[in-house]
């Protein structure tokens, strides 16, 4: 069965197209939660004809009943002449206590000190928080005397799903795989899976686990155009997105004029968007600072003489000024985010940081437009789940190093709890999968840790050691961030190329402990290429056999080609060596394969490499020399990622390409 078809017998009634909110939106400036809801109202189905009547009718409600500025005052006429009339509008409602009523500011009718009962604003605290919540009202309006009492709020819905189940939800994440689940997750929030990496993909749905954790505090910073306030914004009702510039004490913890408790009171998760000092921008409020360092520890703030408590996550996000090398060498990650905030014990609170840097622009072509669960849906779960803690698994199987300190566990605890939380919530994870979030929780607390060791000394007095020892074995396993094992790679490059210049040696090749191993690339990672994984290895073989079951494709036969002009660079000029590569193909194609390497048979007899191609069907991929070496490839000569773009540096340079995960396994056999 499809996936598609998986999702929708499973899910019916829950999930939508994910292109029909774009289709019904046009330009009006409407949450994408709001047009889901509304379109899982008529459009949760998988019939063409029913789709197109359904989107009409959303495209009706929006037209007839959603609140354009420019619209206001022909709204306003609309309810005045008709006496009732519903619209959608976001509303804050706040308490006058002079005329001791609550009354309601509308953000695109533009009414203000309109009079809502009481017992609608305790059905629905949030319309107090101040950060506006849409919804569907019904509005009357009085012909009377009494100015005071003109427009009436007869009804009031806010937008979101009525009833879950969490328990369905959780029985039938099992009928789905892994792959499967992370794939739907990953139409839900918008974005097509086949344009996207494994570890793409985790780093998509890390930012959703300030959704589904209490108290957590996550930053990503990183290029513009990437997507990261999108998760914030348009993809729950119980986030607000606040601009980095405009926040206050007041208006996220207590004003203490009025006693009005703030943003984190109200919200599940608050996140400061444009997070990052800009030339004339005003200066941090210090107390604010410590304020928001003593809430992100313990939970709890003070203003006054009063001590309040929330469980709103933090989000920072913001763009980055330099690319990841320059950062590197001469500042730290966190260099464009204010100063004020650049401090050691603010910082020392964040469970993790996504690397911005690494999700790629979002095009047309990377959005969904196949079903995934109705956002508001995904949202109501995501906050039943905070209810929860899935950390204590990690204690079952490994031993975090003694020199992590308590703020490192807990970051780590918690980032593994959330993304088990979205990816297993029925906490069905085989260990593969278990080590798999381990370490990439791990990555995201390293990063900010290896970021205190530049920004403030006291923290190098009490290094720590992002290691731990899985108890079933006793294997000792230490994660590494992906952007250090890029920098050190292409450092190493560097200085092979200058090596390389300056030596009269005719060919030279990265000089190796050779020594069995295994080497583990993970999806991005840059700096590798085939001279740095395999030259060292095949230096004075005569006889090298490569058995890879899938080299068909164009761009697999380049990585073909790519792998014999590396083996002609580290031979001997006047050297030969045979080359024997065992692959297959489909009855259908196999004439076009056979002319296709009797092309690249002819191509590389210029290089001294004498290739023949035997077409037999095995599974295993490995590289075997006849000078004692064998090395097995977990996805044979295919470990780049596909070349974006017309012009690229990385289509003439192995190095800057990016790497799918797998593993090589070096063995000497003699």
């Amino acid at each position: 069965m499809e996936l598609k078809e998986k999702i929708i017998q499973h899910f019916e009634g829950k999930v939508v197209r994910k292109d029909l909110a774009s289709q019904v939106k046009g330009n009006q400036p409407v949450p994408v939660y709001v047009l889901e809801y509304l379109l899982g109202q008529y459009c949760a189905i998988d019939d063409d004809e029913l789709i197109r009547n359904g989107i009409e009718k959303v495209k009706g409600v929006i037209r007839d009943n959603y609140v354009n500025r420019s619209d206001a005052e022909f709204v306003k006429a609309k309810i005045r002449d008709s006496g009732n009339y519903k619209i959608i509008d976001k509303i804050n409602v706040h308490l006058n206590d002079r005329a001791n009523i609550y009354e309601a500011e509308f953000s695109s009718l533009g009414l203000k000190g309109v009079p809502i009962s009481d017992a609608m604003v305790m059905e629905n605290k949030k319309l107090l928080s101040g950060g506006g919540v849409w919804c569907i009202l019904s509005m009357g309006y009085s012909h009377a005397d009494d100015v005071s009492m003109r427009w009436i709020i007869a009804d009031i819905k806010p937008i979101q799903v009525a009833n879950i189940d969490v328990n369905e939800y959780l029985q039938l994440r099992n009928e789905f795989s892994t792959e499967e689940w992370i794939d739907l997750l990953m139409h839900s929030i918008g974005l097509n899976p086949e344009y996207l990496s494994r570890r793409d993909k985790f780093i998509q749905l890390s930012r959703l686990i300030p959704q589904v954790e209490n108290n957590y505090n996550f930053i990503e910073l990183g290029p513009k155009g990437t997507g990261k306030s999108h998760v914030f914004s348009q993809l729950s009702p119980h986030g607000v997105l606040v601009s980095g510039g405009d926040v206050s004490k007041a208006r996220l913890f207590v004003n203490n004029s009025g006693n009005k408790i703030g943003l984190v009171g109200y919200w599940d998760v608050v996140a400061l968007d444009e997070f990052e000092q800009d030339k004339g921008s005003k200066r941090v409020d210090g107390d604010l600072v410590k304020i928001m360092q003593n809430y992100m520890a313990n939970q709890e703030f003070n203003r006054g003489k009063d001590t309040y408590q929330a469980t709103a996550s933090m989000a920072f996000i913001g763009n980055t000024k330099h690319n990841v090398p320059y950062m590197l060498k001469n500042s730290h990650l966190f260099e464009s985010i204010p100063e004020g905030y650049i401090k050691g014990a603010f910082l020392d609170r964040m469970h993790m940081y996504i690397p911005g840097w690494e999700v790629r622009i979002l095009k047309n072509a990377v959005f969904s437009n196949e079903y995934g669960f109705i956002v508001d849906y995904l949202a109501e779960i995501f906050r039943e789940l905070r209810k929860t803690d899935l950390a204590s698994v990690i204690e079952d199987k490994v031993v975090l190093d003694g020199s992590l300190t308590t703020r490192d566990k807990d970051g780590i605890r918690k980032s593994f709890s959330g993304l088990m939380k979205i990816i297993y919530p029925n906490k069905v994870v085989s260990d593969e999968e278990f080590f798999e979030l381990l370490d990439f929780s791990i990555e995201g607390r390293k990063r900010v840790k290896d970021q205190l060791y530049k920004i403030d000394e006291t923290f190098k007095s009490e290094p720590a050691d992002f290691m731990y020892t899985i108890k079933m074995s006793g294997k000792e396993v230490r994660p590494e961030t992906l952007e250090n094992l890029n920098y050190l790679s292409e450092i190493e490059v560097r200085a092979e190329n200058t090596e390389e210049e300056n030596t009269e040696t005719e060919r030279k090749v990265p000089e190796l402990k050779l020594e069995p191993h295994q080497t583990i690339i993970k999806d991005n990672q840059t700096g590798l290429s085939y001279k740095r994984l395999f030259a060292a290895y095949l230096l004075g073989a005569k006889s090298i056999k490569i058995q890879d079951p899938f080299i068909r494709l164009p761009y697999q036969m380049n990585n073909l080609l790519e792998f014999c002009v590396m083996l002609g660079d580290i031979k001997g000029i006047d050297e030969e060596v045979d080359l024997e590569v065992v692959t297959w193909n489909n009855e259908e194609f196999m004439l076009d394969s056979v002319q296709l390497f009797e092309d690249l048979q002819s191509s590389v007899l210029d290089l001294g490499i004498n290739l023949t191609v035997i077409f037999e069907e095995h599974h295993d991929r490995y590289i075997e020399a006849d000078n004692g070496w064998k090395i097995t490839l977990g996805r044979g000569l295919d470990i780049f990622e596909k070349i974006e773009g017309r012009f690229n540096v990385a289509s003439l340079d192995q190095t800057k390409r990016k790497c799918k995960s797998c593993e090589m396994t070096y063995v000497r056999l003699s």
